[in-house]
């Protein structure tokens, strides 16, 4: 690599939340597409970076890494940015709601995305409808967590978290494409939504804009990616 971090992407996928924080951090990285028309995540090579076939992966002097939250907290670790360093009194609490996030609202969304994985096709939408009211609620918590307005969850600065949410907070609204959608109102979470706003404004999300095609109120009013390459699905 002639960048010290390569990160290997498709857009508007989960990669688009790593992005944000390379980008926010301002640390040098190359892409490497990959092309989820082509299954390019289910070649032998992608696999031997993550053998489960999900992107993204950073790739870093140490190694591989996947899974959007460790690669996050590796990052900010590193390089000792957006999120609380060890040994904080903060360091328990944003912890806890980043790995709320990612085991959590994460996985609940993948089940919103992709019930067939989970369940017979018949039965898809019964769990998707079941599944609605426990993101409804995880929000609800994110937002009572956004009044109180914490250093590491605030609209005054991004952290590894602000980013994750504000970023599942888009596919809420643009996923599935084909699925009742209305059940998620961004107005329901007023504090999140001062978040979401803040971060529009924001160099990192401009370039990631530029970069994957999100159109210019990526958070607030999400449009679906149009990017320069590759697929958003």
């Amino acid at each position: 690599m002639d960048s010290p971090y390569r990160l290997h992407y498709a857009p508007d996928n989960a990669s688009l939340v790593i992005r944000l924080a390379l980008e926010e951090m301002d640390l040098p990285y190359e892409t490497a597409l990959v092309d989820r028309t082509l299954n390019v995540q289910d070649s032998v090579a992608y696999r031997a970076l993550n053998p489960n076939g999900l992107i993204p992966v950073l790739e870093t002097s140490q190694g591989p890494l996947f899974e959007t939250a460790a690669i996050l907290l590796w990052l900010a670790d590193a390089h000792g940015a957006m999120a609380p360093a060890a040994g904080s009194p903060d360091r328990a609490a944003f912890l806890k709601w980043l790995f709320f996030a990612s085991n959590t609202v994460h996985a609940d969304l993948r089940i919103l995305f992709y019930p067939e994985k989970y369940v017979a096709a018949a039965q898809a939408e019964t769990l998707r409808a079941g599944i609605r009211p426990r993101l409804r609620q995880h929000l609800r918590l994110l937002d009572a967590l956004a009044q109180e307005a914490p250093d590491w969850f605030s609209a005054q600065q991004p952290s590894a978290l602000t980013i994750y949410i504000a970023c599942m907070m888009r596919w809420m609204a643009l996923y599935p494409t084909q699925a009742d959608r209305s059940w998620f109102q961004l107005a329901d979470t007023p504090y999140l939504q001062k978040i979401l706003q803040q971060l529009e404004m924001r160099p990192a999300t401009r370039a990631a804009i530029a970069a994957e095609g999100l159109g210019v109120t990526p958070f607030t009013s999400p449009t679906y990616a149009n990017p320069p390459e590759g697929s958003a699905t």
